[in-house]
């Protein structure tokens, strides 16, 4: 099938999802766990396939590659998704209007959500369970990177749904993995009713500019840890570490550090030791350098960067105020961090940081769909319409109003 064809298959089939019943979903979920388990040995298979055609380096084999233990995981997500209420037809708002007439304000599904991204296969699970508990068709386009992957898992869950009497064809993918055929996915107005790109910075651009279907943006990550005058090392240290270095390819990583000054003269040694003794690069401003020479200058560019890798820029800051000021600036909105006893500080930064999390004493990695009890997410939106941060089940739902009258007419 062109992309055409099967954007408008998924759109035919939307009813198969939209009006299940939540059993129906939940049944549907917990095959498809089931399946991607038993057929563990077929998809890694499959997925040493894109492996093995891979020539972008060891951070993004990293994003690419499937074990049994991270399929267990994915699947893990599409059990965890059964245990959350589907959020379609909650009355959010009920009135009667001074006519008589009842309205109600209901949750329903967005209808046909694209989601277009690179070369992280578990999204292609994470989508299709989304979409399921939340009523919507979903149509899937991966990168040539993971193609074999995405193959593998989408068919496994289909084979499994269908095997239970349901329809799958709600859930399509697109295997044309072109830019020309990305441009055409992305212009599919009228049948695509939402269009979320996942991935690198020069993705989400491209479907910002090129798209004609309305975009959710999720964005980049250059987040940021904080270490105000009152930090306590002994919790600063582990969450710096857990931040940059526990999956450095992932959008919630700590890209960057800010030291109050006072800090910095106490403890900035300890804590080049410590990045360094982790293998992490370091890139830092002039008045890092004037205590310790050795380290290497950062450009400007280096702190609005998503470095995505075992790097970070560091730079010393007089107060909150100017680390609030530093990330709004060059931060991406997605998650931000500070570690301090003082609460005043904790609450000035967390209401004035302008990001879709905003972490006192905790590591950026939380920033996860998992993590925030979401069953799974369909990505994180750094903008403010109509989502923001990890997208889950409410976040892939609009709202219709709903009037029951006695048979009122306007005057």
């Amino acid at each position: 099938m062109n992309i055409s064809e099967t954007c408008r298959k998924a759109k035919d089939n939307l009813s198969a999802i939209a009006f299940a019943t939540e059993t129906q979903m939940n049944e549907m979920l917990s095959v498809a766990a089931q399946a991607l388990r038993e057929k563990a040995e077929y998809i890694i298979n499959e997925n040493k396939k894109d492996i093995a055609n891979c020539t972008r380096g060891e951070q993004f084999v990293d994003r690419l590659m499937l074990n049994e233990k991270r399929i267990d995981g994915i699947a893990a997500g599409l059990e965890k998704l059964q245990e959350l209420a589907c959020p379609v037809g909650e009355v959010l708002e009920e009135r009667t209007l001074y006519n008589g007439l009842l309205l109600r304000k209901v949750r329903v599904p967005l209808g046909v959500i694209g989601i277009i991204y690179e070369a992280r296969p578990n999204v292609t699970a994470d989508a299709i369970g989304l979409a399921i508990k939340s009523g919507n068709a979903v149509v899937l386009r991966g990168s040539k990177d993971a193609i074999n992957s995405n193959r593998a898992i989408t068919s496994v869950m289909k084979e499994a749904i269908s095997s239970k009497g349901y329809n799958a064809e709600f859930i399509q993918l697109i295997e044309d993995t072109s830019r020309e055929g990305a441009t055409e996915f992305m212009r599919m107005n009228g049948v695509v009713d939402v269009l979320i790109p996942r991935g690198s910075a020069a993705l989400i651009q491209s479907a910002v500019q090129n798209a004609t279907v309305p975009v959710i943006e999720t964005g980049t990550g250059n987040c940021h840890v904080y270490f105000e005058k009152t930090a306590d090392l002994q919790k600063a240290i582990p969450i710096l570490i857990n931040a940059k270095t526990q999956r450095t390819s992932v959008c919630n990583a700590c890209e960057s550090l800010l030291i109050d000054s006072a800090f910095a003269k106490a403890h900035l040694k300890e804590i080049v030791e410590v990045l360094s003794d982790n293998g992490v690069e370091i890139v830092a401003c002039e008045r890092c350098r004037a205590l310790l020479p050795q380290l290497q200058l950062a450009s400007e560019a280096d702190f609005a960067a998503e470095f995505l890798s075992l790097k970070i820029s560091v730079k010393i800051v007089d107060g909150v105020e100017e680390a609030i000021a530093h990330i709004n600036q060059y931060g991406t909105h997605h998650s931000d961090c500070i570690v301090t006893e003082d609460e005043r500080a904790a609450e000035k930064f967390l209401n004035e940081v302008d990001s879709a999390a905003v972490y006192h004493n905790a590591s950026t990695r939380f920033t996860d769909g998992f993590e925030f009890g979401l069953g799974a997410e369909m990505g994180i939106s750094t903008q403010k319409l109509h989502a923001r941060g990890p997208m889950g089940l409410r976040e892939l739902t609009s709202y219709k109003y709903q009037i029951r009258g006695t048979g009122q007419v306007r005057g």
